[in-house]
């Protein structure tokens, strides 16, 4: 039987952690499940509910220092024993028992290697619209330079074979993991698929991390990934 890791990469959220981590334990996928959460340096009683969470079946790791996403991912690689990851955000956004077995489909049927969840197929909450221009001017870049037709590359909802993310070596910062991972999948021929999920989206007052700037940098690093690396 496959074995799944599910990653979660945490930063101030102690108004969700708690329930991202039964809804991600009590999600059956029919699979063996290993969870690993990396907190990065949180300030808000995140860091003091994970360091009291007694559970022999879920690995909490910390940071020192804030570092962003794609360093919580590099940290979890390193722990990582499973077949397949999921990559799981720690707010609500993404809820574990309306995606996982979506997600999951095409890898275990042997159709892909990669699966990304797109927030405007599926079921979602309706509302932000220069979120929703800026992820579609940055999806339509990653599609001209990489001859691809994604609809959803900032999408938080991605699956992969853990070889695939156990062979890159990510060197962005903050939120550029999306950007790099996706430029490297690409570049390296694997095989990705698309499906349709449910997206729960939070606004600003609700914890909402993301900033304009993080656009400015995905154009850097969508241009980086092509061309320089």
């Amino acid at each position: 039987m496959k074995k799944i890791s599910i990653v979660i990469p945490v930063y101030n959220e102690i108004a969700t952690i708690g329930r991202i981590v039964e809804e991600v334990k009590k999600v059956d996928v029919g699979l063996e499940k290993e969870i690993i959460i990396v907190d990065d340096a949180s300030s808000d009683g995140t860091k003091e509910f994970l360091l009291n969470l007694n559970d022999k079946n879920i690995k909490v790791l910390f940071h020192e220092k804030n570092k962003g996403k794609t360093d919580c991912i590099k940290t979890a690689l390193k722990e990582v024993r499973g077949d397949i990851i999921i990559i799981q955000d720690a707010d609500l956004e993404y809820l574990p028992s309306k995606n996982y077995k979506i997600l999951l489909e095409p890898i275990l049927e042997g159709w892909a290697d990669v699966v990304y969840g797109s927030r405007f197929l599926g079921v979602h909450r309706v509302f932000y619209f220069w979120h929703y221009f800026a992820n579609k001017f940055l999806t339509t870049l990653v599609n001209i330079f990489y001859d691809t037709m994604l609809s959803d590359m900032e999408t938080g909802a991605k699956a992969f074979k853990s070889e695939v993310l156990k062979n890159m070596n990510f060197t962005s910062k903050r939120f550029g993991f999306e950007v790099e991972v996706t430029a490297k999948v690409f570049k390296k021929g694997y095989r990705v698929y698309e499906v349709l999920i449910y997206y729960c989206g939070r606004d600003y007052k609700q914890g909402k991390k993301i900033k304009p700037l993080d656009g400015i940098k995905a154009i850097f690093y969508i241009l980086k990934y092509r061309f320089f690396d």
